[in-house]
């Protein structure tokens, strides 16, 4: 019986990396995806590489903090118990990914195991309160940080990065000779080609940072109660590897295309603001919801473009303005005369609506939300109704 429930519970967990890797792929590799600087196959064999790297790593302390910090008591993690909350985990990010909205995975496991912990009566409060803050926190850090760099920054980045992507792939194979070789496009220009390999690398470096934290959503209570840690490693970042190839396109796509339009100078930026603050809290030893932060990051860049204010030093006759917005000046006549104010033509801005879509990102917070809230409760009303069958 012992053996049985103990497939069951590594079923299971096999079923939360698959999600995981569906969760997390779009927001490490969204903005390259979306400004075409890597196909949705090649972000996904990333992925599952630096993931696994990740995991393996720093990832198997995480393992071991996860399920001694925020529970007093280890020992509410048993193989029940560990199915129950794996599979709350893994139903709520199956939700999210369904509907192609990348949720939380720290959010998510963290809520599930609050629910055994309330439950039990052995949440650990202080902890949890410190995460919640962070969580709380750092996304409205992100929007606002990305937010100001679209409003005000972005011209001048975007200058001083000049890069324009260019039609066909950034990257192709040769395969004329017997071993097929990587090599620039046939379109792709120096300058495209180092900002590419830049947003690129900087997504890997996410996916390794989601390893880090993120295998232990998948494995955590197993290993506590009793998994081999190696194995489970492997399994945990097989099953990822699995959701990346597959479920995680749709929410490349939202990330990527969806919410806002994504050229490759916003996809660095993007990225940047994100890993910073991921790399931030994962130092002082929160666990990071990438997703939120960099979901919000993209959000903040769009909203601060399509809002963009600029100052035209002159015009016709030689008379000062006030700021005027971006819709403004795509309304001038035609042959009326722009002065070069060091920023963007702004006839050549797309409209609010291409760059910053609401409706897109309503449903992205409404799920960010409703998938955590899912997996406490449900852990919570489960728990409790079968507590007296356990312990």
């Amino acid at each position: 019986m012992a053996e049985l429930l103990f497939l069951l519970g590594t079923i299971v967990a096999l079923f939360v990396g698959f999600n995981i890797g569906g969760a997390t792929t779009g927001p490490a590799f969204g903005p390259a995806v979306g400004s075409n600087a890597i196909s949705k196959t090649g972000a996904a064999a990333l992925m599952s590489i630096f993931f696994m790297i990740g995991g393996w790593t720093i990832g198997r302390r995480v393992v071991e903090t996860l399920g001694v910090e925020l529970v007093t008591d280890p020992g509410v993690f048993t193989i029940e118990s560990s199915i129950v909350v794996l599979f709350f985990i893994g139903g709520a990010l199956f939700v999210g990914n369904y509907y192609g909205v990348p949720a939380s995975t720290s959010m998510t496991a963290v809520g599930a195991i609050a629910g055994l912990g309330i439950a039990t009566g052995e949440l650990n409060w202080e902890v949890m309160g410190e995460i919640a803050v962070w969580w709380i926190v750092a996304p409205i850090v992100g929007f606002w940080v990305s937010g100001m760099i679209g409003r005000y920054f972005y011209p001048r980045i975007n200058r001083w990065v000049a890069i324009d992507t260019t039609p066909g792939a950034l990257f192709e194979f040769d395969r004329s000779g017997h071993v097929p070789r990587l090599r620039a496009g046939p379109n792709t220009t120096r300058r495209e080609m180092v900002g590419g390999v830049t947003v690129i690398a900087i997504g890997s470096l996410m996916a390794f940072s989601s390893g880090t934290s993120n295998i232990a959503n998948a494995i955590a209570p197993l290993v506590g109660a009793g998994a081999d840690l190696n194995t489970m490693i492997l399994l945990g970042g097989a099953a990822v590897a699995v959701g990346a190839f597959t479920i995680a396109r749709r929410t490349l796509d939202t990330l990527g295309n969806d919410i806002t339009d994504l050229p490759l100078t916003a996809a660095i930026v993007v990225a940047i603001v994100s890993s910073v603050i991921v790399v931030g809290l994962s130092a002082i030893g929160i666990p990071a919801s990438f997703v939120i932060i960099a979901t919000t990051s993209i959000i903040g860049l769009g909203w601060g473009r399509a809002t963009r204010t600029t100052t035209l030093p002159e015009v016709v006759r030689g008379e000062k303005t006030p700021n005027v917005s971006v819709g403004a000046l795509t309304a001038e006549e035609p042959g009326q005369e722009v002065p070069d104010i060091g920023a963007e033509d702004p006839r050549d801005i797309p409209s609010a609506a291409d760059l910053f879509d609401p409706a897109t990102t309503g449903r992205v917070i409404v799920m960010q939300n409703v998938v955590p809230i899912l997996s406490t409760f449900g852990a919570y009303a489960t728990f409790t109704l079968l507590f007296s069958f356990w312990w």
